[in-house]
C-alpha cells in the first residue's frame, strides 16, 4: 500500500487540470464531484499509505519514492521524489482530511457562485501544492510547492476580484509573503553553493559535518529560512496579511488557517530542525517571536467584532505556540 504514495499529490492535481480545462462544459454537480472526489480519494489513499507505512516501518523510519529524475546535470541531481516519515504523514493526513471536509462544505456554500469551476480548480491546486511541499524529498521541489501555495492563496483570497477590497487583500498577502519567499530562495542558493546538494536529508547531515555549532554560515542560512517561515506563517513582523486574507470566501479562510499556508512555515522549521540546531541563537529568536506573536495576536482577537478576524488572530496565536515549541526544542 505504501507504494501508492505518489498518487496522493497527483489526485488533486488531476482534479485541477480537469476543472481548469473542462470546467466550463461540466454541470455544477459534476464539478463538485471532481473537486471533492479528487481530494476525498487522496484522503482515502493517505489512510491506506499510513497503514502500509506503520506495517512496513513499525519503528517509524522513513520511506523514499523517486518517480523520475527532473534535473540531472554535472554536480546536481534533482528528482521528483517523495519522502514519507511520521512528520510528513501527519501533515498529509491533516491536509487531505481537513481539505476534504472543506471541499464538501464548499460544494454547498459556493453553489450559486458564477465561478464555481474556477473556485474548485484553485482549491484543488492549493491542496496539490501543499502536498508537494510536505512530501518533497528535496528543497527545490519543496520550494515549488511553497510558491504554489503562495500563488493559490493570492488567487483564492482575491477570488471575488471585482470587489476592490478583495483584490487589495490578495495583493497584500502576495507581496508580504514574497518577502519571506525571497529570503528562503536566497537560503537555498547558499545551501547549494556550500553543500552541493538540495536533498533535504543530505543537506542536514552534511551541514552537521561542515558547520560547527553556532557557525556564521549556519546562522545566515537559518535566519533566511526563518524569514521564509515567518512570512508564510504570519508571525511578527510579517503577520499583517493574515487578518485581511479573511476577505475571501469562507472555505478559503478555513483552508488557509486549518490545512495549508500558515502551517507551511511550521513544517519548514520542523523539517530542517538539524540545520536550526546548529544556530542556537536563531532558535531563541524563533521562541521569542512565537511568544510575542501569540500574546499580541490573542490580545488583538479580544477586541475584534468580526468573527472571521477573530479566527485570523486566533490562528496567528496558535501558530505562535508552535513557533515557541520549536524554538525551545520541544
Amino acid at each position: 500500500m505504501i507504494s501508492l504514495l505518489w498518487i496522493i499529490p497527483v489526485l488533486p492535481l488531476v482534479g485541477f487540470l480537469i476543472l481548469a480545462l473542462c470546467g466550463g462544459r461540466l454541470s455544477r454537480h459534476q464539478i463538485a464531484w471532481v473537486g471533492c472526489g479528487s481530494v476525498g480519494m487522496a484522503a482515502v489513499t493517505t489512510a491506506l499509505v499510513a497503514a502500509g507505512f506503520f506495517h512496513t516501518f513499525p519503528e517509524q523510519e522513513s520511506y523514499q519514492q523517486t518517480l523520475w529524475h527532473w534535473i540531472d546535470t554535472s554536480g546536481m541531481t534533482v528528482g521528483i521524489s517523495w519522502y514519507l516519515d511520521a512528520l510528513s504523514l501527519l501533515m498529509v493526513a491533516v491536509i487531505t482530511g481537513i481539505g476534504f471536509l472543506i471541499h464538501l462544505y464548499s460544494a454547498e456554500y459556493m453553489a450559486h457562485d458564477d465561478g464555481y469551476a474556477r473556485f474548485f480548480a484553485y482549491m484543488n491546486l492549493f491542496v496539490a501544492a501543499m502536498l508537494t511541499l510536505v512530501l518533497a524529498d528535496n528543497l527545490l521541489l519543496l520550494y515549488l510547492g511553497w510558491e504554489g501555495v503562495g500563488l493559490c492563496s493570492y488567487l483564492l483570497i482575491g477570488f471575488w476580484y471585482r470587489e476592490p477590497e478583495y483584490g487589495t487583500a490578495a495583493q497584500k498577502a502576495f507581496i508580504v509573503t514574497r518577502i519571506g519567499d525571497t529570503a528562503l530562495a536566497i537560503g537555498l542558493f547558499i545551501l547549494f553553493t556550500q553543500l552541493h546538494t538540495l536533498s533535504i536529508q543530505q543537506v542536514q547531515s552534511l551541514a552537521v559535518e561542515a558547520w560547527p555549532l553556532g557557525s556564521t554560515m549556519a546562522m545566515i542560512v537559518a535566519v533566511l529560512f526563518l524569514i521564509g517561515a515567518v512570512g508564510k506563517s504570519a508571525q511578527l513582523p510579517l503577520q499583517v496579511w493574515l487578518p485581511d486574507a479573511m476577505a475571501g470566501p469562507t472555505p478559503v479562510s478555513a483552508l488557509i488557517h486549518a490545512a495549508t499556508m500558515v502551517t507551511a512555515g511550521v513544517y519548514l522549521i520542523a523539517r530542517m530542525h538539524h540545520l536550526f540546531m546548529l544556530a542556537p541563537m536563531v532558535q531563541e529568536v524563533i521562541a521569542v517571536l512565537g511568544l510575542v506573536t501569540l500574546l499580541l495576536a490573542a490580545s488583538s482577537a479580544l477586541v475584534q467584532h468580526d468573527i472571521k478576524r477573530v479566527l485570523a488572530y486566533s490562528t496567528m496565536s496558535q501558530i505562535g505556540y508552535m513557533f515557541l515549541a520549536l524554538g525551545v526544542g520541544a
